[in-house]
């Protein structure tokens, strides 16, 4: 399969090296000239639970060079999605899939405006990666992915993606009610992320210190509610009990978001704890922890030049 991978972050070089490692066709868009060339030149390095290897890969800046691809996978930080997406005008074909397995709320909404419904894939993956440097992934942990579409069709161009990514080490499940599957993703996210940014501890430790673990217990509640009024079905039985299943399974790992903190970058903390406070807003709930977790993010944000950062 022909794939374009937006975005050479630790998830779109994971997904890169492991689709280019089962003979797929790989094109990875950088908006970074000088970055893309390197990495072009260089190739890229990938290291951990999925072994240790070098890959080259089509690298470019230029949509118009890579032409009409069958899949485009999205993996920008949910902040970038829009503008990632009004340069995916050139790689359209008549069956382009474009899929989505980002963290956070509102990413599939927006990619609708772009393409058609029937050909936007939606999903999460539990894989857990690093960006050591640009080009350079350590893949920390494995983990289920599962993609759908809004229509709760399984459709072909559905299925060949999970093929594909079953052969690139991705083993991947389809689902009828992605939306179910984005929300218990997103409940996770929301009781481990924030908090961990602003503890700036691994994983493992929110679930050993009884601070944070009633910190995370309290948020994911909170998240929990908004979820019940949406009637939005959960795919686990105790949201508490799975958040922190996944934080031991994922002990060494560092969030996405502690990783954003540690480089001075912007967090995706609108589309996690800030989501919740904004559907809950809507709804009338109250949800005082996201909200603290929320303007402590930004507050970190706000201020890289300030923040004495641990060495």
């Amino acid at each position: 399969m022909k794939i374009t991978i937006i975005g050479p972050g630790a998830l779109g070089t994971l997904l890169a090296m492991n689709l280019a490692r089962a003979k797929n066709e790989v094109w990875l868009v950088d908006n970074n000239p000088e970055r893309a060339k390197k990495l072009s030149l260089d190739g890229l390095r990938l290291e951990g639970v999925s072994g240790s290897c070098k890959t080259k890969v089509n690298v470019t800046t230029d949509t118009k060079e890579i032409g009409s691809t069958e899949a485009i996978f999205i993996c920008v930080k949910s902040q970038d999605t829009e503008n990632a997406l009004k340069g995916i005008k050139d790689l359209l074909g008549e069956n382009t899939h474009v899929v989505s397995l980002q963290n956070g709320l509102g990413n599939l909404q927006l990619i609708n405006e772009y393409v058609d419904s029937d050909r936007v894939v939606g999903g999460t993956t539990s894989h857990g990666a690093n960006l050591i440097s640009n080009g350079y992934v350590r893949h920390m942990s494995k983990g289920e992915t599962v993609i759908g579409q809004d229509s709760g069709k399984v459709l072909g161009g559905v299925r060949e993606i999970s093929t594909v990514l079953t052969k690139a080490n991705f083993p991947t499940k389809i689902t009828k009610d992605i939306n179910s599957v984005i929300w218990s993703k997103l409940i996770i996210d929301v009781g481990m992320d924030a908090l961990s940014a602003i503890t700036k501890l691994k994983n493992g430790i929110l679930v050993k210190n009884e601070y944070t673990r009633e910190i995370m217990r309290r948020a994911v509640s909170e998240a929990v509610k908004v979820a019940k009024r949406k009637r939005i079905k959960l795919i686990y039985d105790d949201p508490i009990q799975k958040v922190e299943a996944v934080c031991k399974a994922t002990a060494d790992d560092l969030s996405s978001m502690l990783q954003d903190i540690l480089k001075c970058r912007q967090t995706e903390i609108d589309f996690i704890n800030g989501a919740i406070v904004r559907q809950a807003k809507s709804l009338n709930i109250k949800t005082p922890t996201n909200e603290m977790l929320t303007e402590l993010v930004k507050t970190l944000e706000a201020n890289y030049d300030n923040v004495i950062m641990q060495t």
